[in-house]
Parts: structure tokens; sequence; C-alpha cells
């Protein structure tokens, strides 16, 4: 009983603090914003997918409204030019990212790549990812392994035909589909693991907005995240810790560096105090926490769009056959001939973007954005599922036609109306590895089976979040045959 009038106590004197700091700090000439409950603010006003609900506040109040997430100050944006100044004129200031619970307990304490605060350390570790794993000739490195691992999962799919049309759970194909890949990429092998260990958790938390309440430990939060991150960190360090002894015990350093493990172990060789078993783990991390959900569900999204209109599956395996040599399956090298395909996949980023939100900034310091104050400590959401479907930017923008595309197929010309993988400084590093991975295995399912719905009814196109990404609430399911012209191929792999 007493440490219940105790925490009650600590409670009410951090609220009467907040509200105090509200009224005679806050700067005037702030953004439109809705009428905020003590304590609270916004937060009542939060309701899932939050795309949706943030939409729907941007088009009462406008592209730029002003929230209060608890205590920590939210700024709201849905439109192509403010984004565009926020990513250039404004992009060191809301370079940092917010310090998040989860992202204490799971990022290494902010080092990773995709949390860590702007400064040396992220420039340093920005700079080895793009150039040793996301560059263009590390992507080509590893172009074979990706290839090997979509073709293994066709396979699958062909020793599992039985004739006639046999339904398959997409869902599970795609996202063991690309578990494989970066588990290959990163340590040579397949998945072994469970796979939940890597879900999307990075989401918004009301410990985040109301810190009293971890203090009376809410709901096992900060326990539950702990434990995560305590079973992620000995899986990495496993893979580690094998591919030093490995190391150790090999006499052809010529034969090093094939895996994303071994070129970060050279890294350590040569600066050991830097490049520590952490700040590893943590650039091993990104592969499978940003690689492997949105690049499946991207998969899922688009195979769902495309089987709702059969027509643009037809057209894709034309272009695909018209371009691809008899006999032969498609190859990474392949992908810049595939014009459509790359329309198919824009499209699927444009109606159903992978991060909706993109990934929250936050503001250094003071800043004016169209006219209105911006105090330091702000949090920035760009609702890009809003933007991409804003009817005064596209035509019918609820509709999926990739050849809207067409021409302008690799989404350079569409500015900041189109930002899939955000801008600026803290934009993804790994949108080219995700754009040829997707590619080859869009290209490659579409070309080796003829796909169909399973019954009469349209694919169920609901969105759910899971945490910071876009996900189907009913996962996909379609019917399957062999397309004639490959099936020789196919039982050859």
């Amino acid at each position: 009983m007493g440490m219940e009038i105790l925490y009650t106590t600590v409670a009410l004197i951090f609220s009467i603090c907040i509200i105090l700091k509200l009224l005679f700090t806050t700067k005037k000439n702030l953004p439109p914003s809705p009428l905020a409950l003590p304590i609270l603010g916004h937060l009542h006003l939060l309701k899932t997918p939050t795309h949706r609900t943030f939409q729907s506040l941007s088009s009462q109040y406008g592209p730029i409204v002003f929230l209060r997430l608890g205590s920590l100050p939210v700024l709201l944006v849905s439109s192509p030019s403010i984004a565009e100044k926020l990513f250039t004129q404004l992009d060191v200031i809301f370079a940092n990212r917010p310090k998040f619970l989860a992202s204490k307990h799971i990022t290494y304490n902010y080092t990773t790549v995709g949390f860590s605060p702007y400064g040396d350390h992220w420039r340093n570790i920005r700079r080895l990812t793009t150039i040793q794993i996301f560059s263009a000739t590390s992507l080509n490195h590893s172009s074979s392994t990706r290839t090997e691992e979509i073709r293994f999962a066709v396979q699958k799919l062909f020793l599992g035909y039985e004739g006639g049309t046999r339904k398959v759970d997409l869902s599970s194909v795609f996202r063991d589909l690309m578990f494989n890949v970066m588990t290959k990429m990163v340590a040579g092998k397949r998945w072994t693991e469970s796979m939940d260990m890597f879900g999307s958790i990075l989401q918004m938390n009301l410990c985040d907005y109301l810190p009293f309440l971890r203090w009376v430990g809410f709901s096992g939060t900060e326990k539950k995240l702990m434990d995560l991150h305590r079973r992620r960190n000995e899986f990495m360090q496993g893979l580690i810790d094998e591919h030093r002894q490995k190391k150790a015990g090999s006499s052809s350093p010529e034969q090093r560096k094939k895996t994303i493990v071994e070129v970060l172990l050279s890294l350590q060789e040569a600066e050991p105090e830097y490049y520590t078993d952490d700040i590893l783990k943590g650039i091993i991390l990104i592969m499978f926490t940003a690689g492997i959900h949105t690049s499946a569900l991207t998969m899922e999204w688009a195979m769902s769009l495309m089987l709702n209109h059969p027509k643009v599956l037809d057209k894709a395996r034309s272009e695909i056959n018209n371009h691809v040599k008899l006999g032969q399956l498609l190859e990474d090298s392949d992908l810049p001939k595939l014009p459509y395909l790359r329309c198919i996949i824009n499209e699927t980023l444009r109606v159903f973007p992978a991060a909706p939100l993109l990934l929250p900034h936050l503001s250094s310091g003071d800043s004016t954005i169209e006219g209105y104050n911006v105090p330091r400590g702000t949090m920035l959401w760009v609702n890009a599922w809003a933007i991409h479907r804003d009817p005064k930017l596209w035509e019918e923008p609820t509709k999926f036609r990739p050849e809207r595309f067409e021409g302008i197929e690799k989404g350079g010309d569409q500015g900041f109306k189109f930002i899939p993988f955000g801008m600026g400084r803290r934009a993804c590093p790994g949108s080219s590895l995700a754009l040829r991975l997707v590619g080859l295995a869009l290209g490659t399912f579409i070309q080796c089976f003829e796909w169909e719905r399973v019954g009469s009814e349209l694919v169920d196109l609901e969105e759910a979040n899971r945490g910071l990404i876009l996900a189907k609430v009913k996962g996909l399911e379609a019917m399957y045959r062999p397309h004639p012209s490959v099936a020789n191929l196919l039982s050859q792999l």
C-alpha cells in the first residue's frame, strides 16, 4: 500500500511539472494543433493504423500539425514541399533520432546506424555500411548469394507441386526467403533460429511519452525488451564467435571477407578499440531488423496487388519472357532490362510504403518552418503514406497503376512526393539492396509460376501497423502452378 501511494505521489508531481513547463515555457506561434488533454496531450487521438490517424489530423488541421504526445512535442508533416525543406535546409537540425525505450535496449545503447545520434559515430557507421555492404561493388559481390537463395525458394515450391493448382502461404514463403538471404549474406548459412526475435518492435510506447510509467514497471515493457535483447545478442554473438574461430584456424587469407561478419572482423582487427563486438552486432542487427520484414512485406503487397490486377501480372511476365533468354532464369544483370517490373515495385511502394511514417527524427535546436516556431527536442513524423496518396499530387492516388511510373522507373524525377526510403542524411542506406532483392525475387516468382487468387474474391488489402512497418492484416495465400516454359529448368535446380 505504501509503495502505491509513493508511485501515485511521484506521478502527480511529475505531471504538475510537465503542465507548468507547458504553461510557462512553450513558445507562441506553434503550428496548428488540436485541443489537448492535461498530461496526455494528444495521446487519446491515436488509433491504429497510425498513418491513417495522422492523415485524418492533417486533413483537418493542415499539412503541418503540432502535437503533444504526453511530454514529447511532435511535428507531423504531410506535404512534399515542407518535407523537402526539412530534409534539405533544416536537415542537420532534424538529423537526430528520439531515444525510445525500445531503441535503448535493442540498438546497443543507440549505437546502430538507424538510431545513433547524429555525430561522428553515426558518420563512421554510415560510411562503413555504405562502402562495405551497400555499395555497387558489394552488391555485385553478393549477387550470387541472392540468386542462389531465390532459386532455392522456387525449387521448394516446384518440388511441392502435385498437379493442378496448389495453394501456398506466400507470406511465409517470402519471409523465409528474406531471412535466408540475409543470414547467407551475413554469416554464409541459411536461417536456423526463431524468426520472431527479429520482428519490428520499434514503435510508439506509452513509456516513451509518459516517462513516469517506466518507474512503475508499466506492463513489464522494459523487462520484455531486455529479454528480447538478450536472445538477439546471444544469437549474433554466436555468429561472430563462430566466424572468429574459423578465421583463426584458416591458413588462406585470400579466402576471407566472403561474408559480412568476416568483413567486420577484419575491421575489428585493424581498430579493436572502436569496432567492439557490440558495434559489430549493431551493424548485423540492422541487416536483420531493417532488411528482412520490409522486403518480405513489399513482395507480399506487390503480389497481392497483381493478383487483384491480373493484366499487370501478365504484362510483367511478358516483359520477362521478352528480355530473358529462352532456357534461362532471371539474373541480377537482367533487372535494368525490365522497366515495367520496376514500375510495379515503385507503385507498390507508393500505395503501401514499407515504413509509412518513415523513421522518426528529433530536432537538436529551435527552428522555423512555414513561419511557425518549432522548439528544440521536437520529434518529427513525415507521413509518406499520406503524401503518396495525396490527390493534389497523384491522379487517382488510391488506384494501383504501375504505368504512372513509366519513363521514370527509378523514381528519381518524383522529388519529395515519392519518398518510400526517406530523404536527406538519414535516408535508408539499404534502398539499392532492397530494390535489387525485391526485383529479382518478384521477377523470378513471376517467371517460374502462374498465379491466381484462392477464390473469386479480391485479395484483402486491409492494413496493420507492426512496429514502424506496414503489414497486411491477413497473410497472403495464392494458387500456383509451374509455368510450362520453365518447368524443365526448375526440375534441374
